[in-house]
Formats: structure tokens, sequence, C-alpha cells
């Protein structure tokens, strides 16, 4: 039974009468078309324009052309591991995630997912397999439809706020229990395996830990469950927002992943001697290409002007790339296991990234330092918040190395490098025309 005849009988068999076509855009938004059954043929996929992994955030567009010029189409192939039922339907539907290809066969370049695609061949190549396990941190709201006016925490079923910082609180979580009852039965139904929830430190911040597996099944997890929880909170009078930095004066939100790698051929993790339990110079190399690349990286890990708020000295979010052993102020974490269990904990994502542009950034620069057989620091057995901060300050920083790290064009492709480049410098600049309130407030009226 090839692709097309597997999607067509469970389509069938779970009574389908409507299609979400989906396909991560750049920001890792859901683009795509909504399809009647009897029109959607699987082994023909839909038409969509090339363009729309050129577009911004805030839906404009670079001023160089990074598509076809005659703003042509794409083809969008269904991945049939990508097939689930969409929860919250009132009529019978599916959600498929769709693969980019131009009509000459070849993977679109500038399409996240075939970015991650492209680094995982790489492993491939090799005989290796990784492995990711990303954690969620993300901040239920009061919806607010006014821009101008801060945000705060939800009312549960206590009929109150929150008070102060509540980390770890089960009663806390239990204040929203309706909410999550919701969200771990649609993500059952949409395959989307949640292993922990927990209270984090901000107000109704919360944190949804995954499963480790496979990064494409994985990054499509993550895709899928912002889906999931916005719409779950949404029926409940809130907002789940995956901001870094949503809130003043609280803490930011991360989605750190923890990332190993198996041989192939064993199934050994190759990060660790299975018989000794010591750690393996590929491991150690492995290191040493995220503590030497992933500033170049930044733009993926942190890609909008919030994003750098979260990354500042003692908020329990990184300021460089200090790595230790069971050590949370580094931004490389080893947490204490088995061989089998060795990994290493990148601590630098915001929950706002891409997560197939994320996991892609985290495990190339990993590849790289692999090939290269570098070396890493000594580590860090002090706080690194004594260290200085040596990650790029603001976006524009982070584009610019970016664009002069040629490793890493070479790994993800130069095309998509300078495409995506191009959207974040479009990003920054339009946000550098918007004057913020606290620039009326002390400069109109003082200089």
């Amino acid at each position: 039974m090839n692709a097309a005849e597997h999607i067509n009988q469970w389509l069938d068999a779970n009574n389908i009468t409507e299609i979400e076509c989906l396909v991560p855009d750049m920001s890792g938004t859901a683009r795509g078309k909504i399809i009647p059954r009897h029109k959607y043929n699987p082994a023909e996929g839909i038409r969509m324009a090339e363009a729309v992994f050129t577009q911004t955030v805030t839906g404009d567009y670079p001023e160089e052309e990074f598509a076809s010029i005659t703003d042509s189409d794409m083809r969008l192939i269904p991945d049939p591991s990508s097939l689930r039922l969409v929860p919250w339907a009132k009529d019978p539907s599916a959600a498929i995630i769709h693969d980019a290809y131009g009509f000459d066969g070849k993977p679109v370049e500038i399409a996240p997912r075939n970015v991650l695609k492209r680094v995982l061949q790489a492993y491939d190549d090799l005989g290796l397999q990784p492995i990711i396990a990303p954690e969620l941190e993300f901040y239920l709201v009061q919806i607010q439809p006014d821009e101008d006016l801060p945000l705060a925490p939800p009312v549960g079923r206590t009929q109150r706020t929150e008070a102060g910082r509540q980390s770890f609180s089960i009663d806390a979580m239990n204040d929203y229990d309706e909410v999550f009852d919701i969200m771990y039965d649609w993500c059952e139904t949409q395959g989307i395996a949640l292993d922990t929830l927990i209270h984090e430190m901000g107000p109704a911040q919360m944190e949804i830990n995954l499963d480790h597996g496979d990064p494409l099944d994985l990054a499509d997890q993550v895709f899928l469950f912002k889906r999931i929880a916005r719409e779950v909170a949404i029926r409940h009078n809130m907002y789940a927002t995956f901001m870094a930095k949503p809130m003043q004066g609280q803490p930011g939100s991360a989605m750190h992943l923890h990332q190993s790698i198996i041989d192939k051929q064993t199934g050994l993790n190759i990060f660790a001697d299975a018989k000794t339990g010591d750690s393996t110079d590929i491991f150690f190399s492995h290191i040493a290409g995220l503590q030497t690349y992933l500033p170049a990286c930044m733009a993926f890990l942190a890609p909008y002007v919030n994003s750098y708020r979260r990354l500042s000295r003692f908020s329990s979010a990184p300021i460089n790339l200090e790595w230790g052993f069971d050590n949370r102020t580094c931004g490389l974490r080893v947490p204490e296991s088995n061989a089998a269990g060795r990994r290493i904990e990148n601590r630098l994502p915001g929950v706002d990234v891409n997560p197939y542009l994320a996991f892609a950034a985290s495990l190339g620069a990993g590849l790289i330092g692999m090939q290269q057989g570098l070396k890493p620091s000594t580590p860090l057995t002090g706080s690194a918040y004594d260290k200085a901060a040596n990650l790029p300050h603001h976006l524009d920083d982070a584009v610019a190395e970016l664009m002069a790290c040629k490793p890493v064009a070479e790994l993800f492709g130069e095309h998509f490098v300078r495409c995506y480049s191009a959207i974040k410098e479009t990003e920054f600049e339009e946000f550098f025309e918007v004057i913020s309130p606290w620039e009326r407030r002390f400069l109109l009226l003082n200089v």
C-alpha cells in the first residue's frame, strides 16, 4: 500500500468530511487550506504559493525576492505519518501536515520542515539517529484585546488570580483543571505524547514535557500542541501565550531541548560508553559544537525582539554557553543519568521558536562539532551568571552572526539562511519604527 492509499483508507475509516491541509511557515504558524474530503486527492496534494515561506510574523515580506519572482505555486504533499483527527471540530475532520516540493520534485529549500529533514539526513548519512525531548513553558493569561495594556493571570476555579509565584504548586495547577483535562484529552487524540505537567515560576505559567523521540515527529507534536493549547484556552475565556517574555517582572518561557544520539546499527547512545558509563569523545565534541555554533544560530533560538528580554542574568535563563553537570545556570546542562540516558539539555531556546528550526539548529550545531572534532571548555561547577554574557544581545546582532557563519549556511542551505535573515531584518525594522510607552514617558518632556 502506497502513501496515498494509506491516507485514503484512514480518511474513510474515520468518516472524515473535511481536511486541514497544514504546512508550518517560518514562524511556526499553521498555513494551508481547508478542503472537503471528496475534493482531496492525497496523491496530488495541494498547491500554494511558495512565497508563504517568506512572510514575516506581521504578514509583511522582505524587499528581496526569495521565492519565484513570478509568485508561482509549489506542491504540498501529505506526510502520512502526520495524520490526525481534529478534536475540536464539529464534524469529523482531519489535520495532515504537508511537505513542500517544487514541480521538479525537489524539496523547497526555504520550507522549515525541509530544513530539519536536511539536518536529520546528514545524521542518517553517518548511521546516526538523533533523539529529542522538548520541555515547553507557557502562560495562561486573561483575554486582553488592547495591546497597550499589560497581561494578567486568568481567574481560575477559585474565582481569584494567582498571588505571587507558585513554583511546582499542585493546587495552583488544579485551579485550571478544566483546561488541562481537555488539553490532555485532545493531545491524546492527536497522538501528542505528554509526559509531565508542572507549574513554573510565573503566575499561571505552566510547563509541559513531551516524551523523547524522533526530532521530526516531536517538532510536529510541538507545532500541533501550540494549536491545541490556544484552542482550549480560548474556549475557557483565556489565552495561552508562547511569547518568550509576555509579562514585565515575571520569568520568561523557554523550550529546553534534551538531545542525544543513537547508533542506528547498535541501538546504543553514542554519548556514553555502555560498559563504563563514561562520556565519549564524540559527546564532548557535540557540546563543543553547541558552544561554537549556537551563537550563530541564535536567530533560530531567539527569533523575535521580545525573545532577548528573557535572556537576562539571574532569571533562570542562560546568558552564555558555559556547560556543566546538573548545572541549571549554564546554557548547556548535562543531567545526571546512566549511559543509555546520557544527554545534553540546551537551555537557550525560548518557547516562541519554530520547533523545526530550533531542533535543526541545536542538532546541527552539535553535528558540526562532531564532524570537526572540537573540544569544549572545562565544565563549570559554579554559577554561570558570574561569567560574561557572550550571546547576541539583540535580533539584529543574531542575524549578523548567522549571515557570517559558513558552516551553518552549508548545513541548512545558503538560500534558506539568506531568506530567513531577510525576514528577521524586516521584522526588526518594523519593530524599530514603534515608539514605546517608556520613551514617551521619560523622553517626551525630559530631553
